[in-house]
């Protein structure tokens, strides 16, 4: 479909949509042609002009008050402006990122339409969607505030919302905000402790106890990553490395959600970190390569290159 084909198309549908003189024009009909022509686009490889007759559909939606129709339609149009930036960006073309604001606003809007309906997961979905979208296309930093949104709305899914976190954390370490991340994985194990349940031995049940482990496992890294001063330690964190520590007994080290072998290698990189023993901590990677994630084994790279970094200056 040429350029002039497609506008003449939006143009005949718009007219007929056009209020006249004692006629009623008759919106759902122009909703379901707008939606057509944006089909037949999309398959024609013309994201951006498809995402505009979806935008159309939208707004006739809207008039005959079809919140669910308005939605979906405004959905469709924010895929389609994302992949005609992709589309861009593939072809290196200059983009002063158009696409994405339209996305954006679509998004936008699309959630808004689902709040005021009292669908909240739906409203979660669509800023997960959006989330996700953002970091694939390497955005991370512009994600974060999406995720958050829908960790707020996924509350009482505490399943879901702690998945959630976990991606703004991920997300936190990927644009340098250790700290922030710090924090993120720290709210989560709160979390965890409050409504992931516990088994009779007091370990969180099913997935909470692995998302309370890697909280466990990420924060212990990333203070070893931040080594904060004694003075300025957080008590909540210093409760934390205190587990590590070798004065720790089984009492006062309740980590039931790690196995031992594991508990012990974290504890002999804390040691080795608080005494700068760079060859321990190399020698330590390796055995906890295998144990570790694609995102923890980076912070405890990140860790040796900094404890190395030290050395070099004669700081250590």
């Amino acid at each position: 479909m040429e350029k002039e084909d497609f506008l003449g198309k939006y143009r005949h549908i718009s007219n007929k949509l056009k209020k006249r003189f004692l006629k009623k024009p008759n919106v759902a009909e122009g909703s379901e042609q707008f939606a057509s022509l944006g089909k037949t686009l999309k398959q024609q490889e013309c994201p951006q002009y498809a995402g505009l007759c979806y935008l159309a559909q939208a707004r006739c939606e809207h008039t005959i008050a079809s919140s669910p129709g308005e939605a979906q339609a405004l959905t469709h149009a924010a895929r389609e402006f994302f992949e005609a930036e992709r589309m861009d960006q593939d072809h290196r073309c200059v983009s002063y990122e158009e696409h994405i604001n339209a996305a954006l606003n679509c998004y936008g809007h699309a959630i808004r339409v689902h709040i005021e309906a009292k669908q909240t997961c739906l409203a979660a979905s669509l800023c997960l969607e959006l989330g996700n979208t953002l970091m694939k296309m390497g955005k991370c930093h512009e994600a974060i505030p999406h995720f958050q949104r829908a960790a707020e709305l996924q509350i009482q899914s505490p399943l879901e919302c702690l998945h959630t976190m976990g991606r703004v954390a991920t997300c936190k370490i990927s644009t340098g905000d250790c700290e922030g991340a710090l924090t993120v994985f720290t709210e989560m194990a709160y979390l965890v402790e409050e409504r992931g349940g516990c088994s009779i031995s007091g370990k969180p049940l099913g997935a909470f106890s692995d998302i309370l482990a890697r909280c466990e496992i990420t924060r212990v890294l990333l203070l070893m990553l931040l080594q904060p001063t004694p003075q300025r330690i957080r008590p909540e964190y210093a409760q934390l490395l205190e587990r590590y520590s070798w004065e720790s007994t089984d009492e006062n080290t309740p980590v039931n959600y790690l196995n031992e072998d594991l508990f012990l290698l974290l504890q002999s990189v804390v040691m080795a970190c608080q005494s700068k023993d760079l060859n321990s901590i190399r020698l330590l990677q390796t055995e906890l390569w295998p144990h570790l994630s694609a995102e923890q084994n980076e912070i405890l790279h990140l860790v040796i290159e900094e404890l190395s970094h030290l050395s070099d200056l004669g700081l250590n």
